[in-house]
């Protein structure tokens, strides 16, 4: 009699949740079957995404290779339109490298300015890796050497001089160059002297600042 029971009460509580489940699903379903298809399109557009972009990138790594071609041949025109199409067009990070090749073609051309230009730019678009920033304030820097004035150089490198920076060992020379440029000896001895304190600093920059200080010393003219 308890097993009849038993089953009679099992029976009766699967129909009550087969109700609450018919219930459930009348009132919810169509919102599951939404969702569901949302989950779905969603990883599927994803995946979509993710093949577009490492496509793009792809496509764009072999479009600055062909432009880095035209460049090596001397054809800095047509390396400098091709880039310009990848600047606009470009993916990943090959727009940013794009600009900073135009840059370097315009200065192998002659266009100082304009590179110098170029590499400000780039310099202080806050958009760039910080990376790249500071190797677009170097070329500049350097560039400024001939063409430009000791407070130019300083405005662009001077900041890459701090011990943390990877780039002060040839931030400190490029200052140490434009100061002896502009004859300031001092100045040029102070740039000069910390590479050669710097155990850090490589031997042929070493070596470099050792022969400035040196001629620094010949004429003089450093307190």
């Amino acid at each position: 009699m308890v097993d009849e029971n038993d089953s009679f009460i099992r029976e009766v509580n699967e129909e009550l949740r087969s109700d609450q489940l018919k219930s459930v699903w009348k009132r919810f379903g169509r919102l599951v079957i939404a969702l569901a298809v949302l989950v779905v399109v969603g990883t599927v557009a994803h995946r979509g995404y993710v093949y577009w972009r490492e496509d793009s990138a792809s496509q764009s790594g072999d479009q600055f290779l062909a432009a880095l071609k035209l460049s090596d041949e001397g054809k800095q025109d047509e390396a400098i339109a091709a880039l310009a199409q990848l600047e606009k067009e470009g993916h990943g990070a090959y727009p940013v490298l794009a600009r900073l090749r135009t840059a370097t073609a315009q200065a192998e051309k002659g266009e100082t300015q304009a590179a110098i230009d170029g590499f400000t730019a780039v310099g202080a678009d806050t958009k760039v890796p910080s990376v790249l920033r500071d190797v677009a304030r170097m070329r500049a820097g350097w560039l400024l050497i001939d063409a430009g004035t000791y407070e130019q150089v300083s405005a662009q490198v001077e900041v890459l001089t701090v011990p943390a920076s990877s780039l002060r060992h040839s931030a400190r020379e490029a200052l140490g160059l434009a100061a002896y440029k502009a004859g300031d000896m001092a100045k040029a001895r102070g740039w000069f002297t910390q590479i050669t304190e710097d155990a850090e600093a490589p031997r042929n920059v070493t070596n470099r600042a050792q022969m400035m200080l040196d001629n620094i010393a010949a004429t003089g003219k450093a307190p």
